[in-house]
């Protein structure tokens, strides 16, 4: 599954690629501002593979 996130900090878009469908406790660090936080707050929608 591949979601795209927005950073809740830098407000910047990413990719997230999950394994499993579970996405809870799951974290991701940003790679433009380096702030960690909640793949499952952040999500904007989910893209198709």
């Amino acid at each position: 599954m591949m979601f795209l996130l927005k950073c809740p900090n830098c407000k910047n878009k990413m990719k997230y690629q999950s394994k499993g469908m579970i996405l809870t406790g799951k974290r991701k660090k940003c790679v433009y501002c380096g702030k960690s936080y909640n793949v499952r707050e952040a999500i904007v929608k989910k893209i198709s593979n």
